[in-house]
């Protein structure tokens, strides 16, 4: 198709619109990537998106080096991921299809308006219970997720699925001692409680006697897996206690937990995930302006001295 619409092009005596004519192109696929980064608005999937553009723009230029045998095996990971995307992402995708089809074309292009709650008022929710836990010196195990997705089979037992809302009143209901969940962990991933009662694997490493089954295994998970840090409140003397990377940090004040976990959040919240690519799109906008104008303008000034 492209290719007949330049030789129709070339036939007219228009060739000065087969520069623009690229530039729309670039244009096109720049605006359809925004769309996707808009509507997923995700961190944790944005590398998904991001990965699938790696492959394709290698995919592309391996074909114009013409590494024959390379772009097929690119070709083909391109279509296997996008179909891959395509079962992960189905909330997305069928949100996508949906606008499409009401013509709410011009709403793919704006982010969200859900409130999408602060890392600061998830941490509260966080911090302020695990302070009446260790008030009333009851035990509690907490593994949040910090920038890159924990893959759930790092777990001895994924535990009980919920994907609730994080908040003090659900974290001080989960651990107390009369329900089913309260001996396992509970796993965060962002604002989301996503599980309860998860078994972690226990450290094998030699350690204190007065720690504990909780303090061993977020030193376990810790070992195993960086992306994350384990919040423990030790039922025998309700000392707080941050494990990251294997390595316990205790005895903490709720304060200087709240303190941590500010540090180790704020380099991993990603404020606007599209920004950069909103940027590119007002210069390619002005550039393509830019350009266009000019065009007309030598075809008008054509047509004068003719």
């Amino acid at each position: 198709m492209g290719s007949l619409l330049e030789q129709l092009l070339t036939k007219l005596g228009w060739t000065w619109s087969l520069q623009l004519l690229r530039v729309i192109d670039i244009g096109l696929v720049l605006i359809l990537t925004y769309m996707l980064l808009v509507i997923i608005g995700e961190r944790r999937t944005l590398w998904m998106v991001r990965g699938l553009i790696v492959l394709m723009l290698a995919s592309a230029v391996s074909g114009l080096l013409g590494l024959t045998l390379l772009n097929f095996v690119l070709e083909k990971l391109v279509i296997g991921s996008a179909v891959a995307m395509a079962f992960i992402l189905q909330a997305e995708f069928r949100r996508l299809l949906e606008q499409l089809g009401r013509g709410e074309i011009l709403q793919l292009f704006r982010p969200s308006r859900e409130a999408m709650p602060k890392p600061d008022s998830v941490i509260d929710e966080i911090v302020d219970a695990v302070k009446e836990l260790s008030q009333n010196r009851t035990g509690a195990l907490l593994i949040l997720e910090t920038d890159r997705p924990i893959d759930e089979r790092d777990f001895s037992v994924p535990g009980v699925r919920l994907n609730a809302e994080v908040s003090k009143e659900l974290l001080q209901t989960i651990f107390q001692t009369s329900t089913l969940l309260h001996d396992g962990a509970v796993f965060i991933r962002g604002s989301r409680v996503v599980a309860a009662g998860v078994i972690l694997p226990i450290s094998q490493r030699t350690a204190s006697r007065q720690l504990g089954t909780r303090h061993r295994a977020a030193m376990g998970i810790t070992e195993q897996v960086e992306n994350c840090v384990c919040v423990v409140v030790s039922e025998e003397t309700g000392s707080i206690s941050l494990a990251e990377r294997g390595t316990l940090n205790r005895p903490l004040t709720s304060s200087k937990l709240r303190e941590l976990l500010q540090e180790r959040f704020s380099s991993s919240v990603d404020p606007e995930a599209v920004a950069p690519f909103r940027m590119l799109g007002r210069r390619l906008r002005a550039k393509t302006t830019a350009l266009s104008s000019r065009l007309f303008r030598k075809s008008s000034a054509s047509r004068e001295k003719k």
